[in-house]
């Protein structure tokens, strides 16, 4: 039995700022409340499943909090606890059920026998057969969703924070796995909201169940440590300066993986092209592109003028693209491509995460693009994965890193170059040949981080000015 929903919500509302996945830390909750609930398991202890209206700064989002009710909660689980500990009457507790594998199994249940329960919907891609007898364990580090790790078999994304319509990483990987591309995780099933009022409208996406890849390892903490390798490495006495730019010295150098995952990401790039269409739009489009790229930059340098000293060759490659403008074949893509979307396991690269950037608007994420778009995104990852050691390390801040600035420069620059090398090599735009407009996109994507660091990770801030530098020099 549920709390009273004067007291629930009171306990969320004090709980939901806490949580990792949150969206609306920056702004006080001005009003929560249940817009549905279901119960998804009866009994003690019980599964409700509850979708959240929260209201911030005027305007309104939806969250999705899976809810276990408990009449004694283990203390296993008293760190998922809502609400403040019982003050011993014989009462209920409530909790966030994502940590629960006794609850969580429900969802594979239902996920196999294609339930309905109230609004809600299981399905499962035909002809899957989905094991229930496994047990979920959450996956912690994530940032803006929740995902329960079901044995070696399966990954199950909640997604939080619900948007409108078919979620972009279900819609993009459910294609992709029909379209049997190796390079992503094959999906399984998915849950999904159908509204209330029935207008004609999409269903909304709540979670996404598709393969685990247990031999992967993310391209991010590969490519860390290759640089960490590289940083270390020590040069001979009689060796001279060059030795510094020369990032193949080190052991664990990158650029053969880096190599094959630009010829995964072109593979991808054209499996999506066939999954979904290309367009061809004119150049009056790209021009306006440019122009917004441009209004990006002013609305940023005014809110962090540490971009400021840049501005200018920025603008210069916006007007360049702008000036060369000409008809321009766009696609799906990605859209927040960068080493933590990809993982490396025995049988090669693998792409994840297809739901665009979290600072984007919905409309924003489902436009099309050019390929490029996401080449540049990587390109910018390199960037960052180059300068992070230096950055986390309060003995050697990145304006004084001296001989290691040299050597995260010359990592990215060898590591850009392979993956551009496999990326046209297996069929994709070829970078060189577009070099005007993978370096306006580049230049935006920087933008974009500027922002979002001086917003989010006020510390990381250096990472995208430092490389712009070097970009812009």
């Amino acid at each position: 039995m549920l709390p009273p929903e004067h007291v629930l919500t009171r306990d969320l509302a004090d709980w939901l700022p806490r949580q990792r996945w949150f969206g609306g830390k920056d702004a006080p909750i001005e009003e929560l409340s249940i817009g549905i609930a279901t119960e998804l398991l009866a009994g003690d202890p019980g599964l409700h499943h509850l979708v959240l209206d929260v209201r911030q700064n005027g305007a309104s989002d939806r969250y999705q909090v899976l809810l276990g009710v408990r009449r004694d909660l283990p203390d296993r689980l008293r760190y998922a606890r809502i609400g403040a500990p019982p003050d011993g009457g014989a009462k209920e507790q409530v909790y966030d059920a994502a940590h629960d594998p006794d609850l969580t199994r429900t969802l594979l249940e239902d996920l196999a026998a294609g339930a309905s329960v109230g609004p809600l919907r299981f399905r499962h891609v035909p002809g899957a057969r989905i094991r229930t007898d496994l047990t979920s364990l959450p996956i912690t580090a994530e940032q803006s969703n929740t995902s329960l790790l079901f044995g070696d078999d399966y990954i199950c994304k909640l997604f939080r924070r619900l948007s409108d319509g078919i979620n972009l990483d279900l819609e993009v990987n459910l294609a992709l796995t029909r379209a049997g591309c190796e390079h992503v995780p094959a999906v399984h099933g998915w849950i999904e909201l159908e509204e209330a009022d029935g207008a004609g409208g999409e269903p909304v996406t709540l979670g996404l169940l598709s393969d685990y890849l247990r031999t992967g390892a993310d391209g991010w903490s590969l490519a860390i440590a290759s640089v960490r390798d590289w940083f270390a490495h020590t040069t001979q006495p009689e060796e001279d300066e060059w030795a510094e730019l020369d990032a193949s010295a080190a052991g664990g150098d990158f650029a053969a993986e880096a190599e094959r995952l630009g010829a995964a990401t072109a593979q991808v790039h054209r499996a999506l092209a066939d999954a979904f269409g290309v367009t061809v739009v004119p150049a009056d489009e790209i021009r306006a592109m440019a122009a917004r790229m441009n209004a990006e930059l002013t609305r940023t340098c005014r809110d962090v003028p540490g971009l400021a000293p840049h501005a200018k060759a920025l603008t210069g490659a916006y007007i360049d693209l702008a000036a060369q403008a000409g008809p321009l074949a766009v696609q799906r893509v990605h859209g927040d491509y960068h080493l933590g979307q990809v993982l490396r396991s025995e049988s090669g690269w693998t792409l994840l995460d297809f739901e665009g950037e979290p600072a984007r608007t919905q409309r924003e994420r489902r436009a099309l693009s050019h390929p490029l778009r996401d080449v540049a995104g990587m390109l910018r990852s390199f960037e960052y994965a180059a300068r992070f050691l230096i950055t986390r390390s309060g003995t050697v801040p990145l304006e004084s890193g001296g001989h290691l600035e040299t050597r995260a420069h010359a990592w990215a620059a060898r590591n850009r170059a392979a993956f551009c090398r496999g990326y046209a090599a297996a069929g994709g735009a070829d970078p060189a040949a577009h070099a005007v407009l993978l370096r306006a996109f580049e230049f935006e994507k920087a933008v974009y981080e500027v922002r979002y660091e001086a917003r989010n990770r006020p510390a990381w801030l250096p990472v995208p000015l430092k490389s712009l530098a070097h970009l812009t020099a």
